[in-house]
């Protein structure tokens, strides 16, 4: 039984061997999280957790540039992992989850509590797609198109941690 979606991805049907060998596509597949059978997005987004952790280490405008890099850097990552795929946005892409998730972890303390909140609130947006995420989930393409409505997702999720650790139901 292998922990791998399948034995070939996209409609170009590579081969997991050639995603992570592959820089580009070992990146876009979250360090190769995205290759699980169930749930690519939930664990794109469980790879995040180290990086955040990471990245919380330094001050926040380190973590802000790093985050910002992330995120445009992830435009071209995603697209061009996509072409190499053949398949817009295909599941197993996660590198948008990785961003998604640092920005919703952007401006709260590092702790267990704001991890498990940021992570559950994150997927939660992530997964419903509340307007305007699922129109943009719809009509953009490209690179920007993959990674747009996890940026939005990570901002939603984010704003509603930073007003629960801003009321004090974080320590």
């Amino acid at each position: 039984m292998s922990i791998f979606l399948d034995t070939c991805y996209g409609k170009n049907k590579l081969t997991p061997r050639q995603i992570l060998s592959d820089p580009i596509l070992f990146l876009a597949f979250g360090f190769g999280s995205g290759l699980v059978k169930k749930a690519p997005g939930t664990m794109g987004t469980l790879a995040a957790i180290p990086v955040y952790w990471l990245f919380a280490q330094a001050d926040c405008l380190i973590y802000s540039l790093l985050t910002v890099v992330v995120t445009v850097v992830g435009v071209w990552i995603c697209g061009n992992a996509a072409e190499k795929l053949g398949e817009h946005d295909f599941g197993g892409i996660v590198w948008d989850e990785i961003a998604g998730f640092l920005i919703t972890m952007w401006l709260v303390p590092l702790t267990w509590q704001t991890i498990i909140a940021g992570f559950i609130l994150f997927r939660f947006f992530d997964i419903l797609k509340p307007w305007p995420i699922k129109w943009l989930d719809r009509h953009v393409e490209g690179g920007f198109g993959i990674m747009i409505d996890d940026v939005l997702a990570g901002i939603f999720a984010g704003a509603l941690l930073l007003l629960a650790v801003n009321q004090g139901w974080f320590n």
